[in-house]
């Protein structure tokens, strides 16, 4: 089928991909590329494994936990993000396990930043 191209006003297949047509590309940013990183990846499962892999927020039933003891779709979250404090990428006392609903819910600030905190500092004063 024959159909008119956006991109250069010609008359084309509607198969065929039209030179002019803009090609898009992500932006990789450092905290992307950190994300690939071995070091993320060791750390990641330290952290994980200091927090039960159990997500700390719903172990502590707050912000409409649903499943106390949940070990679901689990993953780390930054406190302060790597793109604010590159350097604290790495840190324990920034780290916390979090389910995917609390995580959104922290990166969106719905769950305030101290109170993220406060759980990180009494997840690491059980490991000293």
């Amino acid at each position: 089928m024959l159909k008119s191209c956006q991109y250069c006003g010609r008359i084309h297949d509607s198969k065929y991909i039209c030179n002019k047509r803009p090609i898009k590309t992500k932006q990789v940013t450092d905290a992307d590329k950190f994300r690939r990183t071995s070091r993320w990846q060791k750390k990641r499962e330290e952290i994980k494994k200091r927090d039960l892999y159990l997500c700390q927020i719903c172990i502590r039933e707050l912000y409409n936990t649903v499943i106390k003891y949940n070990t679901k779709d689990i993953s780390v979250h930054h406190n302060i993000p790597i793109n604010e404090d590159y350097n604290r990428r790495l840190d324990n006392d920034n780290l916390l396990t979090v389910c995917n609903y609390h995580h959104e819910m922290c990166e969106s600030g719905e769950i305030p930043r101290e109170v993220v905190q406060k759980i990180i500092n009494e997840q690491e004063s059980k490991n000293i």
